[in-house]
């Protein structure tokens, strides 16, 4: 079902116009405050070759990535390097690590290349906040840490263990190992809540979208959010991210040298952290989540009372008070199988992990959520992106949006299930370092 989805988008969004975004009446179109999802539409052609090993989708990606993609890799204005380059010179460079393709010493210095400006690039985006931490800041400006930031530490990941450093003032050498650890501890210390009192919205596992600090001295001052209901519920795509986010850096913590961990404190409060707050942001999905693991839009979203005892049903895409989103049940799909493989299936909390993410899955690739339709260019039916906003297709005859999809929920879908396929057949187990 993905491979013509993936050959009827190539063909409708060419790289000279606007990336798509979401669909309109199953028709990809574009909208959105930065081009952040073209890396999903080209890496979503990298994944197809992955899974099926047809060349058709391989060739197309290679053919406008380093056209299309080039302008991103010095794009200092936005805060997804992790989006758009590890899904595009990443998963090339993934491809021929893993022997899945063939590339010239030349091709492969090119994406190396990429892949360490990218990671500096990112790293320049820096605010020092309070504590000697600091974070990557969005789009928002200096003062904003937003949840979903976490994951595009991957780009800082690769580029460190490339050799790559951030150039600064002075010739100053700036480590972008230490960036991505300070970034992280900000994220678990200011965007995750662990139900210690910090106010009276704490609840074990609860994610903020944003934190704001004062610029003036880095203090951080209060929640907020861009595209959740309020600053004191959980924006549920953003929480996904946080929880695949932190997966992904344990599974890279196992390839840095303890030399290198122990001037932030060392492997073992630095594991333990990133452990925290991945098992705290998992427990609360499935404890916030219909019985079928896919999430409404915001777990406090203001219609949700007049639901009923909505967390032990399946979700409703089709229901007239609040929607669902798909994408974040995608997204946070591959955190949990990622979280439980990195506990162990001897290990029970790893196993209760790995199950609940299969079990995701299992929705997923069922109706109504895998779109069927030959005429509907979306992979992941019922996603939304910015409800507040109003951004998203209602369609004639219903309260909210349904039916729709999204560039990342495509894209996340088939990163999981590519997850899914390699653990199932004993291949090689995919990472983006």
């Amino acid at each position: 079902m993905s491979k013509p989805k993936v050959e009827s988008i190539d063909a409708s969004c060419p790289a000279d116009a606007p990336s798509p975004v979401f669909t309109v009446d199953g028709k990809y179109t574009a909208r959105g405050w930065t081009e952040w999802t073209r890396g999903f539409q080209y890496g979503s052609q990298l994944l197809q070759f992955d899974a099926t090993g047809d060349a058709g989708p391989l060739e197309s990606a290679q053919a406008q990535i380093n056209d299309a993609m080039a302008s991103h890799l010095t794009h200092t204005g936005v805060h997804d390097h992790g989006f758009n380059i590890i899904s595009t010179y990443g998963n090339l460079r993934r491809l021929k690590r893993e022997g899945r393709i063939e590339a010239s010493a030349a091709e492969v210095e090119l994406w190396t290349m990429a892949l360490r400006v990218s990671g500096a690039v990112q790293a320049m985006r820096w605010s020092d906040c309070e504590e000697g931490l600091g974070y990557i800041y969005s789009f928002n400006g200096p003062h904003s840490l937003f949840a979903d930031t976490i994951r595009s530490l991957r780009s800082l990941a690769v580029a460190h263990s490339l050799g790559q450093h951030l150039g600064g003032e002075g010739d100053v050498q700036i480590n972008l190992l230490e960036r991505l650890l300070k970034h992280a501890e900000s994220t678990a210390r200011w965007v995750v809540f662990y139900g210690e009192g910090r106010d009276v919205y704490d609840l074990p596992g609860r994610v903020a979208h944003e934190s704001h600090f004062d610029v003036n001295n880095g203090a951080y001052r209060c929640s907020g959010t861009q595209q959740g209901y309020s600053a004191f519920s959980t924006w549920t795509r953003g929480h996904a991210w946080v929880l695949l986010g932190f997966a992904e850096q344990l599974e890279y913590l196992q390839t840095v040298n303890d030399s290198e961990l122990e001037p932030f404190g060392g492997r073992e409060s630095i594991e333990a952290r990133f452990l925290g707050a991945a098992t705290a942001t998992a427990d609360f999905y499935l404890s916030e989540t219909p019985s079928c693991g896919v999430p409404y839009w915001d777990t406090g979203a203001p219609k949700l009372g007049l639901m009923g005892d909505w967390r032990s049903a399946p979700a409703d895409p089709y229901n007239d008070h609040e929607p669902v989103d798909s994408s974040a049940a995608a997204i946070a799909c591959q955190g949990l199988i990622r979280l439980g493989t990195f506990l162990g299936r001897e290990n029970p909390q790893g196993l209760h992990y790995l199950s609940a993410g299969l079990t995701v899955m299992e929705t997923l690739l069922r109706d109504p959520y895998l779109s069927r339709s030959a005429d509907h260019q979306g992979l992941l039916l019922h996603s939304v992106y910015h409800v507040p906003n109003g951004w998203d297709h209602v369609h004639d005859g219903c309260a909210v949006p349904n039916g729709e999809a999204c560039m990342w929920g495509d894209y996340h879908l088939r990163e999981a299930a590519l997850l899914v396929q390699r653990l199932g057949t004993g291949g090689i187990y995919p990472t983006f370092f």
